[in-house]
């Protein structure tokens, strides 16, 4: 029961570490973007946290979709498995 309980845990970390990984790869795509063009004080912090909110939704988007397809691979071997 304790490996159940060990192997949840290195999950999770990973999870949370290809979530933030992620959101920050998302943040720097982001600081490519030319704000100005949307709008009139683009170095606002009002548009810094609208940055900062694309972020958060696009990295955990991404690794949304990045962890349930390596679920769904490491789901697969079960599928061959004959025991």
């Amino acid at each position: 029961m304790e490996s159940i309980y060990y192997s949840m845990g290195w999950d999770s970390l990973f999870s949370i570490f290809i979530t933030l990984g992620f959101i920050a790869v998302t943040w720097v795509v982001l600081q490519e973007v030319k704000w100005e063009q949307f709008f009139r004080h683009h170095k606002s912090v009002r548009v810094r946290l609208a940055q900062l909110f694309l972020a958060i939704i696009g990295g955990r988007l991404l690794a949304g979709f990045v962890l349930d397809y390596w679920n769904w691979a490491s789901s697969l071997r079960h599928l061959f498995n004959s025991s």
